[in-house]
């Protein structure tokens, strides 16, 4: 059995991902995962849902209020924000596969009530969180990966990683040992915070139609 606590010098989620499991299996080990300590306030582990087959792969930062609530990923205003520009961009969401970078909401409290507000995950935290999307890669083995933001771009292609001056195009890296095709796009939450609420959804929804031409 793989110890209940990460060290603090040690985070990583690697001795809790099954070898050779499939997804179903995976899900189930990272709802015990303690890789890191954001499972400490966090209402559970929201692991990636969708075709195990699909074609595209969308990989976000983390789970939100919502989907740390419900259990599954953009299930929150952000998601179906993402499932009206896919759809008019010409991807259908039930033929994709959608994960985050950190499978654990981090928050901190403020307002009135004491209202659990987003906080961005560090760098460490996306790296001990690497594991399962490495393992949800290499079983879905996604024709395309759609990267939405900022903090899943550096969790897959490394700090460097600028969302402005990548976004909307096709990359190709090598990721987690195998080569993989790219798109990087904003997060769908920086259209909702957006001042020009418009103009932020069709740079969206125009980036998303790179990635369903890259599909075919």
């Amino acid at each position: 059995m793989p110890s209940t606590k990460a060290p603090e010098d040690a985070y990583t989620a690697e001795p809790f991902v099954p070898q050779g499991a499939g997804l179903d299996e995976l899900r189930r080990a990272a709802a015990g995962c303690r890789g890191c300590p954001l499972h400490r306030d966090a209402t559970r582990t929201v692991f990636g849902a969708g075709d195990e087959h699909a074609r595209v792969m969308f990989v976000g930062e983390q789970p939100g209020d919502q989907e740390d609530r419900q259990g599954r990923p953009f299930v929150g205003p952000a998601g179906k924000l993402l499932d009206r520009a896919l759809a008019e961009a010409g991807i259908d969401p039930g033929e994709a596969y959608v994960t985050n970078a950190v499978k654990h909401f981090k928050f901190t409290r403020a307002g009135p009530g004491e209202r659990r507000v987003h906080k961005s995950p560090t760098r460490r935290e996306t790296t001990a969180c690497g594991p399962w999307l490495a393992a949800e890669l290499a079983l879905v083995r996604p024709e395309l990966v759609v990267v939405l933001g900022a903090t899943a771009g550096k969790a897959l292609l490394g700090p460097s990683f600028r969302v402005t001056q990548v976004r909307g195009t096709v990359l190709e890296e090598e990721i987690h040992g195998r080569p993989e095709r790219l798109v990087p796009t904003v997060h769908p939450s920086s259209v909702l915070r957006a001042d020009d609420r418009e103009a932020a959804y069709r740079g969206l929804v125009s980036d998303l139609e790179v990635a369903a031409r890259a599909l075919g």
